[in-house]
């Protein structure tokens, strides 16, 4: 995920500042789940529970993705859309709903997980496996808007 997220830098960044922004929040929340996941290079983690205020940091970090994707990024993709043209929008209106299905995922994790205590993680490590799959298909659909975005509509950034 996180060459994924490198060639998306390379591919979009420095044309728009919102997908900076957003692709670097992206990247963030990829490493802080690699953390809480001990996945490698933090697998000294692996056979431990997470401390409570890394999954409440993790949390707080998808709530902000999601949230920026939802009330900015969208937002601005749609609205460049309309301008360019009804194939645009449409497009971007396909993928939208697509996206937001995720969203009921990523919103009952943070509500099991971020303000609660060890003792009802029992099923941690399943729910992080289904959120990371739901979130790997969201970036997809992501990058196709940002394609989008960036093919049409971005101006270089100043």
């Amino acid at each position: 995920m996180l060459k994924k997220i490198e060639q998306a830098q390379q591919q979009w960044g420095g044309s728009n500042q919102l997908i900076d922004t957003w692709l670097n929040k992206r990247q963030e929340l990829i490493v802080n789940y690699c953390q809480i996941a001990g996945i490698p290079p933090f697998e000294e983690n692996a056979q431990q529970l997470p401390q409570v205020q890394d999954i409440t940091e993790f949390c707080n970090r998808l709530v902000d993705y999601v949230s920026t994707g939802h009330f900015e990024v969208y937002r601005e993709v749609v609205s460049q859309c309309e301008v360019h043209g009804k194939q645009s929008l449409h497009h971007a209106e396909q993928l939208l709903p697509q996206i937001t299905d995720s969203t009921q995922l990523t919103l009952e994790f943070t509500d099991k997980y971020a303000e609660s205590n060890q003792e009802g993680w029992a099923h941690l490590d399943d729910h992080l496996s289904k959120l990371i799959q739901s979130l790997e298909q969201r970036f997809e659909l992501e990058d196709q808007l940002l394609s989008n975005l960036h093919e049409k509509h971005s101006q270089p950034v100043e």
